[in-house]
């Protein structure tokens, strides 16, 4: 790395505070002068000479084990991580996202981190930075989903999306997922727009998608579509994490749409939604209390006839989970221990067992599963969470 020029008056008070004023002095006139001039490095590199002189360590790491006592441990990563701290803040207050959340990684707050991301100026030489750390690092993933939407466009996030959200639990994808669906539905609902006004002169009047499409069956003739259909598909797939009724209605139009595709766009998935949209019709459909029973019992029907060995848990637990977000926590969980059987891997779809137990109000139907099972570390569990249960 290069260096600055600096005033031979530098070097010659550095040198005449060791001999008048000690080490440490010198130090700590160091550190003044490396936080004046915003030399990051070295001011932290100069903290971590401070933090070995205090505690009687060589001045430098040797690069070999050292014998340390619990205290000096103690006071050597205190001082580090106040370091970092110091360091990736002024990092940040300069506009050096990337390089100030490596410094406060270590401290373990994100906030000052998300304050700087949602105040940035997005351009092109920080564009790709300032999404590694959203997104990739997880500090703010809303935000840089976000960012990758509105400048790379929708076939990188659903890549993105498949790649790094779609085996977290619901509730961690739930904010990329409604940004992605509204993505998609404002694209399409343009698109289709574009093509009512193209065809019949004047821009449509109805103000949803599902209105707009209701009435046109030509927009789907000689195969025609509006927007990527495996885009579409994936968006769909993802909705099934949202929870609030309007983003759950958006998806249902999606659904709408895509089932009025030539079938060569109605690609098949796995079971349950073995039919793509068909059968995210009677999901929405249920969570939105249309047609509940129906529904519950075409999910049902479903996950018995699973295999969970050979297929998969997916099925079984989109009933579970099913049950369990219309409120039917008790039945959920008497599925949950006679449907999934013991050791088998589930994939975080369905609320777990303790979840379940938790909801009801009782573990006893847990401890008494896990004790027919010989299950002592669940029946344990079981009987922890029941006493915390009663002491709150």
């Amino acid at each position: 790395m290069g260096f600055s020029v600096v005033s031979q008056e530098v070097f010659d008070q550095f040198r005449q505070q060791i001999e008048e004023a000690g080490p440490m002095a010198a130090i700590d006139k160091m550190i003044d002068y490396f936080r004046q001039e915003k030399q990051h490095l070295q001011l932290f590199e100069m903290y971590k000479i401070r933090a070995r002189a205090k505690i009687g360590l060589p001045l430098l790491y040797p690069g070999v084990t050292e014998e340390l006592t619990e205290e000096q441990r103690s006071q050597l990563e205190d001082a580090l991580v106040e370091a970092c701290d110091e360091v990736g803040r002024m990092l940040l207050d300069e506009g050096q996202i990337r390089e100030g959340w490596y410094y406060l990684r270590p401290v373990g707050d994100k906030s000052p981190v998300v304050e700087a991301l949602q105040q940035a100026e997005i351009d092109e030489d920080n564009l790709e930075d300032l999404i590694e750390v959203a997104l990739y690092e997880g500090v703010a993933p809303d935000i840089g989903f976000r960012w990758m939407l509105e400048h790379y466009g929708t076939c990188n996030a659903v890549t993105t999306y498949e790649q790094q959200f779609a085996g977290l639990a619901p509730a961690a994808q739930q904010p990329i997922a409604e940004l992605l669906l509204e993505h998609v539905y404002d694209e399409l609902m343009g698109t289709v727009a574009a093509d009512i006004s193209h065809q019949e002169g004047s821009e449509p009047q109805e103000k949803t998608l599902g209105e707009m499409i209701a009435p046109r069956d030509w927009l789907f003739l000689n195969s025609a579509y509006h927007i990527d259909t495996s885009h579409l598909a994936a968006t769909v797939r993802f909705s099934r994490v949202l929870r609030d009724e309007a983003h759950l209605r958006k998806a249902l139009e999606l659904v709408d749409y895509g089932s009025r595709l030539d079938m060569a766009f109605q690609y098949e998935q796995t079971p349950p939604f073995t039919e793509l949209y068909p059968s995210h019709k009677r999901y929405f459909q249920t969570l939105l209390g249309e047609d509940q029973e129906a529904g519950l019992a075409y999910f049902r029907e479903q996950a018995e006839a699973s295999d969970i060995r050979r297929e998969g848990s997916l099925a079984i637990e989109t009933y579970i989970e099913l049950l369990s977000r219309l409120g039917r926590d008790e039945e959920a969980l008497d599925v949950a221990l006679s449907m999934i059987p013991p050791g088998v891997h589930t994939i975080g779809v369905a609320p777990s067992l303790i979840e379940l137990s938790e909801k009801t109000g009782s573990y006893e139907k847990l401890a008494k599963h896990s004790q027919e099972l010989g299950d002592v570390l669940g029946y344990a569990t079981a009987m922890l969470f029941a006493k915390r249960g009663q002491e709150n």
